[in-house]
């Protein structure tokens, strides 16, 4: 029986079009669906084809005839801002006959609000940085000596793709903190936040120490299989550019607590400071992240995972080969994007 996989929000994410083509062996195919024709996904895909905003209202419809059309087996989303709007339509969605690689709306709701991932942290015992949602409370442990200078503001809902500042003063601060504010109500976060615009940029304790990236994988039940680990040695627009593999028990302790206690299917991409010889946790993104290559090259091969898993099958342990000390570094190609 032939696996088709439709990626959705496709984007950039080349690698794992090509990933997923080379797990499926010639037994399926891969869809790409973006709202851009342009978008450098399409064209490794074996079909592209161009679909709404993911907050218009034809969205999931159009969704639904590409799945029955195509006999799509599998969705697999790429998209921060699109992972709520799919997990509320996951069983509509599956009425279709595929599968929506998806965790429930409580873990994306987790997820996706990082007040929500704070709380949920510290409730799990893990360590993770000092949140506000106002200036107040900020200014407040700074004179207590709880927090101090530099701070992180960024948005609470979504991807920072409106940016992050880093003031340095109290001035700053309130500056940033507005700008932040102005910045959200123009930006594509403006409908993820509108139900709180007030409380939707976040302050934050900034860590200074080593930044890891970690893919944890649940199975699609949302068992624990196993956590993989890089260590993140250059970033450029917000994405691990440069990385080295590694293995420490005491990152596969956090991966473990965290899947157990948040139970979401598929992968799961972790942001993990090592800051004063202890270990904080930053942020959950329950999809594919942009660090996914360091480990897929490392030895993971979580594509040909979850063919196997969509096959059935539970014995994936030959495509696990984990190594530590592989560094890899992303470079750009050109693509030629043809579009009649």
């Amino acid at each position: 029986m032939a696996i088709n996989i439709l990626f959705t929000c496709a984007g950039r994410r080349n690698y794992l079009i090509n990933y997923f083509k080379d797990a499926l062996k010639g037994e399926g195919k891969i869809v790409a669906a973006d709202m851009s024709l342009t978008a450098p996904a399409m064209v490794d895909a074996d079909l592209s084809i161009l679909v709404p905003p993911i907050y218009h209202k034809n969205y999931i419809d159009e969704l639904k005839k590409i799945i029955v059309e195509h006999r799509i087996t599998a969705v697999i989303s790429l998209n921060d801002l699109e992972l709520p709007i799919l997990s509320a339509h996951k069983a509509e969605l599956e009425t279709t006959g595929a599968k929506v690689i998806i965790s429930n709306e409580k873990v994306i709701d987790i997820a996706f609000d990082k007040v929500q991932t704070f709380n949920f942290l510290n409730q799990i015992g893990l360590q993770t940085p000092q949140t506000y949602t106002s200036i107040a409370p900020v200014l407040k442990a700074i004179s207590d000596g709880k927090l101090s200078y530099p701070l992180v503001v960024k948005p609470r809902w979504g991807s920072a793709s409106i940016g992050i500042d880093f003031p340095e003063t109290e001035d700053e601060l309130k500056l940033a903190f507005q700008l932040q504010h102005l910045r959200l109500k123009k930006s594509i976060l403006k409908t993820a936040s509108s139900h709180d615009i007030d409380n939707a940029i976040l302050i934050q304790e900034k860590l200074n120490g080593k930044e890891f990236g970690m893919d944890i994988l649940n199975d699609f039940e949302g068992h624990y299989y196993g956590t993989f680990v890089r260590e993140k040695l250059n970033m450029r627009s917000g994405e691990t550019d440069k990385a080295i593999s590694v293995i420490d028990e005491r990152f596969e302790a956090i991966g473990k607590t965290i899947a157990s206690h948040l139970k979401h299917i598929g992968s799961l991409d972790c942001d993990v400071f090592i800051a004063n010889d202890q270990l904080y946790v930053l942020e959950l993104n329950p999809r594919f992240g942009g660090g996914y290559p360091f480990s897929h090259e490392a030895g993971i091969n979580t594509a040909a995972i979850y063919i196997e898993w969509l096959k059935g099958q539970h014995n994936v342990d030959q495509f696990n080969n984990y190594q530590s000390g592989i560094q890899f570094s992303k470079c750009d190609r050109m693509l030629r994007i043809i579009t009649r």
